[in-house]
């Protein structure tokens, strides 16, 4: 396989490698894309420079909305000594909403009007209503929201209807409860993530560690049954299904497909890119992690997570006891604005997390293993320990075949 490097028919190679390789393309809003979605990944990781790279390709290239001022520097200095002042929650929450409305810019700069591009939004955040209104303000082709069942969408986004509605689940039964909920409000997803809680990286959708591992999460059991609930609802063939969490090779694609979703979505795999945007070093601890590495443990929002076990991640779980028997009554968030609705450290919530989440993914955004959370999926990487482009990583999903540097080490 030869690597297309024509900027203007890299899309049309893609697609039509698609076929060659028994893979479907499908669409979304009447835009025909390869089968590859580049999952949201916070804070900072998935902005505007990996989300345009992805989308130049054909593809869904997502932003996470969250506290998107770490990539700005004039942001940074407005905002960085805010500590105790009446106002500081204000102007950092401004400064945000200001960030994503440039790396929207950015990525459809570099996306050349191909693609899609999407913004990941957490349910979960204090600010969701707010990162939601400035992401359609600011053009974004799609909207994705997990962490929590976005009941609230349609209406959030009624002046907006050419704007994909993605929300992400991770089982049949709440695939079917947000159907129902929307199309009371006159609205249908126009895709459905879902994402497998066993596989994927960051906060997961079970309910506590232990249900990881629970059958009725695997694509074998919830892509069929959302599929038999779209037939009896009369809603058949309108709503394309998007598998999350353990894809790493075109024979992934080519099985899940087989089930009936349309498309996959990839996390981890993209963060390891050279277009990623966070430091190399983060992306080096991502690359670098031994099965043994990573571990599932409850965040601080409440949800499981998996992620590396650094020497943060792991002196935070020896003294997580203490911290949780020290828990006490709600306190000012420790980085002057809440990014999430419900926080463990701050409400004082001993059966959760006892950490600022905001703080450890910016430390690990930088890169800096003494400070920071790196979230990671619990599947193999594409390219092992090699950084590589989002092109060649698009081109080994699709085609199948490995860059020819690859078997000489190359990074």
């Amino acid at each position: 396989m030869e690597y297309c490097v024509d900027e203007d028919k890299v899309v049309s190679a893609l697609l039509e490698l698609c076929e060659a390789s028994g893979l479907k393309t499908w669409e979304l809003r009447g835009k025909t894309l390869v089968p590859v979605v580049q999952g949201g990944m916070g804070v900072g990781v998935s902005a505007g420079g990996l989300a345009g790279s992805v989308a130049r390709q054909g593809g869904i290239g997502t932003l996470s909305s969250v506290d998107l001022r770490r990539l700005h520097p004039d942001l940074m200095e407005q905002t960085g000594h805010l500590d105790k002042e009446p106002d500081a929650r204000r102007i950092i929450e401004s400064a945000n909403l200001v960030a994503l409305d440039r790396e929207i810019q950015r990525a459809r700069s570099l996306s050349k009007g191909n693609g899609v591009i999407a913004v990941n939004v957490m349910k979960a955040l204090s600010q969701y209503t707010g990162y939601v209104r400035q992401a359609l303000e600011s053009g974004a082709d799609a909207l994705v929201v997990g962490a929590g069942l976005p009941l609230d969408l349609p209406e959030l986004a009624r002046d907006f209807p050419n704007t994909a509605l993605i929300p992400i689940l991770s089982d049949a039964r709440g695939v079917q409860l947000l159907v129902r909920k929307w199309e009371k409000r006159g609205r249908l997803p126009d895709a459905v993530v879902i994402e497998h809680p066993r596989l994927a990286g960051g906060h997961l959708g079970a309910s506590g560690v232990g249900d990881l591992s629970d059958p009725r999460f695997d694509f074998e059991v919830v892509i069929p049954a959302v599929l038999a609930f779209f037939r009896a609802a009369g809603i058949d063939g309108r709503i394309p299904l998007i598998a999350a969490g353990g894809i790493s090779c075109q024979s992934d694609i080519v099985r899940l497909q087989a089930l009936g979703a349309s498309a996959v979505q990839l996390g981890t795999a993209f963060a390891v890119t050279q277009e990623c945007d966070a430091a190399p070093a983060f992306k080096h601890v991502l690359a670098h992690a031994k099965p043994q590495d990573i571990v599932e443990f409850v965040s601080v929002s409440g949800l499981p997570a998996r992620a590396v076990r650094t020497p943060w991640l792991n002196k935070y779980l020896r003294v997580e006891p203490q911290l949780k028997a020290a828990a006490h009554l709600k306190k000012k968030c420790n980085m002057s604005f809440d990014c999430l609705a419900h926080c463990g450290l701050r409400d004082g919530d001993a059966s959760i997390g006892q950490f600022c989440i905001d703080q450890q993914l910016g430390h690990a955004m930088d890169g800096n293993v003494h400070k920071g959370l790196f979230f990671r999926g619990a599947g193999a990487l594409p390219f092992g320990e090699q950084i590589r482009s989002v092109a060649e990583l698009m081109q080994w999903l699709i085609g199948g075949e490995a860059p020819a540097s690859l078997s000489e080490g190359t990074a």
